[in-house]
């Protein structure tokens, strides 16, 4: 699956000047939700996921996805996996699961986004489902930025936020160039990022 064609076809690769979840910069900005705004193409990439993860044998019960970026991605993987879906929300700033939403102890869960950066909102979201008393068995995602290392890709480095020791599964790479705001070029090309995302930085 070309999933670089796919988004670009449906015009989610932005070109500019962004202002990344994590605080940092970059010239490109993947907008999965343009992607997934196509119900077919949604429910195709999240096939997709699915079979990477029958594949290595991972069995689980939830689908869990931190909002709100991640809830479509997440619902359809779970359609794919025939498991429930459940989302966490920010309530004050902590990642929390809500709406009467449960998950019962020793309950197995794949925690779902759209796309992994350094994994930060997905760690945030496995923490809120181990406490209360799930068990993460692996994450994934549509598309990775590369600071992270999904099964069969690229090495990833320190910064990455998802636990070594649990598998994370994605569709494809995209190493975008990424610069810390002190050193970033596009600065003095472009004045100020723009912030295109589902929630401010942690700059």
């Amino acid at each position: 699956m070309d999933v670089e064609a796919i988004y670009k076809s449906a015009d989610a690769i932005l070109t500019g000047h962004f202002l990344l979840s994590s605080g940092a910069h970059s010239g490109y900005y993947l907008q999965s939700a343009k992607a997934l705004e196509d119900p077919k193409t949604a429910e195709k990439l999240a096939r997709a996921l699915a079979e990477q993860i029958r594949a290595a044998a991972v069995e689980a019960q939830v689908v869990c996805a931190p909002a709100l970026g991640g809830i479509l991605a997440g619902y359809e993987l779970a359609r794919a996996l025939g498991v429930r879906s459940v989302f966490t929300e920010r309530v004050e700033g902590q990642m929390t699961l809500r709406r009467g939403f449960e998950i019962a102890k020793g309950e197995k869960v794949i925690v779902c986004e759209d796309i992994i950066t350094t994994g930060g909102s997905a760690a945030e979201c496995a923490k809120a489902i181990e406490e209360r008393g799930g068990e993460i068995v692996a994450f994934a995602a549509l598309a990775n930025r590369g600071f992270c290392r999904r099964v069969g890709g690229v090495a990833g480095d320190d910064t990455c936020k998802l636990p070594p020791n649990k598998p994370f599964f994605a569709l494809a790479d995209f190493d975008f160039p990424i610069y810390p705001p002190d050193k970033c070029p596009l600065c003095a090309k472009y004045g100020k990022p723009i912030k295109p995302g589902s929630r401010p930085s942690a700059a």
